[in-house]
Formats: C-alpha cells, structure tokens, sequence
C-alpha cells in the first residue's frame, strides 16, 4: 500500500494534477549557430576598386563597335572583292535580321548587314555605351524603372505598326531613328547588370543554405524540441 502511495504522489505531486516534464527548446550559444538562421547578403562596396568596372566597361564597348564595324564592314568588304568575308558576316547577322534590301542602308554599291532599323539600334546602343561612364557612374548598379524601357519602345511599335498596316509609309530616317532611341535606352539597363557582376565579391557569393518552400515545418535549431511524453502512448503507464 504505501508503494502505490509513493507512485500516486510521484505522479500526481501534492495537488493531485498529474506534472508533465516541461520541453526544453535548445537555443543556439554561439553566434556561429545564430548566424545559420539568417541568410548572406552580397554587399557591393562603394569604396572599392572600380577596374573590374573598367575593365566591364571597356569589354562591352569594345563589342558593340566590333559589331558596328561588321555591320559597315560586310558591303565594303564585298566590293573590295572579298565575297567570302562578306558573305559570312552577312550570312552571321541573317539570324537575327530579315536584311531587305529596300529597307537597308548602302555603300559602295551594296546593303549593310542589316536593316536601318537595326543599324539605328546597334548604333544607338554602340554611342550610349562608349559614352556611358561621363553620364553615369560605373559604381551604379541600379536600373532605371521599367517604364522608360516601354517608353522608348512605343515610337518603334508605332512607326513598324502604320507601315505594316500600310497606314504611313516609314522611310530610312525614321526607321534609323526610332532604333537608335531604343538601342541607347536599353544601355542603362544592361550596364548596370554588368556592373553588378564586375563588382561582385565572388569568394563570398555562396548562400549557406537554401530555402524550402514546402508546407512543413522548419526548426530554428539544428535540434527540434523535446516533445513530453504522453500518457496514452504506453497501456502499462496508467493508473
């Protein structure tokens, strides 16, 4: 009788309520633990170097004048009788233009690589760039807003829609113009992705790990909580 006495009162304590062992929820000790609950955030200095900028910078114009000077290159090359240079310049720059005649500029007697439209547009985009760092600072690495895009889109659209729809005949001039409006508006959208990547500290890029977007639940700690034991889980345990 009194072991039984002595089991109620370890279970029961002297309130007659049955004492449940409290969970204990482990919290990290260290900063190195608490620093695993957040994620890395890449930081761009703004003190820093700017000859990888440069160097960016420097890459991209020196591309956009070779292709201007492959688009200026292929008719004179042709007419100096070199027809296999100019045919595969040409034949390169047929993927990403219809190359109309009647729709392209000419020198000595024969059509850019492309049309004026796209002249106007690799134009544009070849003066922005080589003129990019006296209107901007390499340091930036944000974008205009999106709107402005559209809005340099918009007279291209327009000017290609009343053509199409025979409505207003383009010609060269505005053809060429409405391209290059494009072609130097979207310099200050590429550029600052490219200065991003220059400026990037690629040592320290990496996350520590990736987030789940699952419905399950995700412990702050690298150990979960200690959940109390039930009394039903175990028959024997009941009294």
């Amino acid at each position: 009788m009194s072991f039984e006495l002595c089991a109620l009162t370890l279970r029961y304590g002297v309130t007659g309520k049955a004492q449940r062992p409290k969970a204990k929820i482990q919290r990290p000790k260290t900063k190195a633990q608490s620093s695993k609950l957040f994620l890395k955030v890449t930081y761009i200095p703004q003190t820093g170097s700017l000859r990888p900028a440069i160097i960016m910078w420097l890459v991209a114009a020196f591309g956009s004048v070779l292709f201007m000077s492959l688009i200026i290159g292929a008719p004179l090359l042709l007419a100096g009788g070199h027809p296999f240079w100019g045919l595969t310049i040409v034949q390169a720059f047929s993927f990403v233009c219809h190359q109309i005649p009647e729709r392209s500029f000419f020198i000595a007697g024969h059509p850019f690589a492309v049309c004026s439209r796209c002249t106007g547009i690799y134009a544009g985009f070849t003066i922005a760039t080589l003129l990019y760092p006296v209107v901007r600072s390499l340091r930036q690495t944000e974008a205009p807003p999106r709107k402005w895009l559209f809005i340099a889109t918009a007279p291209l659209a327009i000017d290609f829609a009343l053509g199409y729809f025979g409505i207003w005949a383009n010609t060269h001039s505005s053809r060429f113009a409405t391209g290059a409006l494009l072609g130097v508006v979207s310099v200050f959208y590429v550029m600052p992705g490219l200065m991003e990547l220059s400026l990037r500290n690629w040592k320290d890029s990496k996350l520590p790990a990736t987030v789940s977007h699952t419905n399950s639940t995700v412990p702050l700690t690298s150990s979960s909580a200690v959940s109390a034991p039930s009394d039903y889980s175990a028959p024997h345990r009941r009294i």
